[in-house]
């Protein structure tokens, strides 16, 4: 199965490029200099994807995806330490204007481990992505949802985005990769919302990140199947929505 590298933006130029494409994708090596956080702060965040409950909302019957979800406050013009809140665990909701499989309805997931949000990566990372919105948008606060997914091959086949080529409904959506073991497929697309053009690319390298100006693109990741039908493989995302003037909800 032939792969596409990701069109790789460096730490000075992601932001252009984002502004200008719709979409940009930044290294692993670019992520760590743009945030001033070591390799080693991130790798602390990986462990927390090996304790993911089931989706239990999947309407096209599958048992491939595993998920938790945070929603947060971000304002970068706070005092530190007040820069970023943790909001009350709420359901998670889409309308179906944007997710037609999945929207509509009020989707209780198990809250993030309070022991990740409280690592300085975790941090950086949500700030980080703030600046990019303020930068987009203007300075403003921002309503964040993360959530933390695990797509597996046990069932033969896996679907990062089970409602196919979306919008989010929001402002700016961050894709990190943080692990691929034993699987093919999970190819990344972009595509213009009002135009011809798109983009087709795999993310392989932990800590790659897609950045999405969900006004003007759409996005969907391909399904995946385990490299070795012996042995199941699965797909480690951490994605972060951020979007001004309040979370979504019905």
């Amino acid at each position: 199965m032939q792969q596409f590298p990701p069109p790789y933006s460096s730490a000075a130029q992601f932001q252009a490029q984002l502004q200008e494409l719709g979409h940009t994708v930044i290294a692993p090596e670019s992520l760590t200099h743009w945030l001033g956080i070591a390799p080693e702060a991130l790798k602390a965040l990986e462990p927390y994807w090996d304790d993911l409950p089931p989706d239990t909302y999947l309407r096209d019957g599958g048992r491939y995806r595993f998920r938790r979800h945070a929603s947060l406050i971000i304002d970068r013009a706070a005092a530190a330490g007040q820069d970023l809140t943790l909001a009350p665990h709420r359901p998670h909701w889409q309308p179906l204007d944007y997710n037609a499989l999945h929207g509509g309805i009020e989707r209780h997931f198990q809250p993030v481990h309070a022991s990740l949000l409280g690592l300085p990566a975790w941090h950086a990372l949500l700030l980080g992505l703030a600046e990019v919105a303020d930068r987009l948008r203007g300075a403003r606060r921002w309503y964040a949802e993360a959530h933390q997914f695990r797509i597996d091959t046990t069932d033969g086949i896996g679907r990062p985005t089970p409602e196919g080529a979306h919008r989010d409904g929001v402002d700016l959506v961050a894709v990190f990769m943080i692990a691929r073991v034993g699987i093919k497929g999970g190819e990344s697309r972009v595509f213009e919302a009002s135009g011809p053009r798109g983009q087709r690319f795999t993310m392989t390298e932990p800590w790659t990140l897609l950045l999405l100006d969900d006004l003007r693109v759409i996005h969907e990741t391909t399904p995946i199947q385990p490299a070795d039908n012996a042995h199941p493989g699965h797909r480690d995302t951490l994605v972060v929505t951020l979007r001004s003037g309040g979370f979504l909800g019905p």
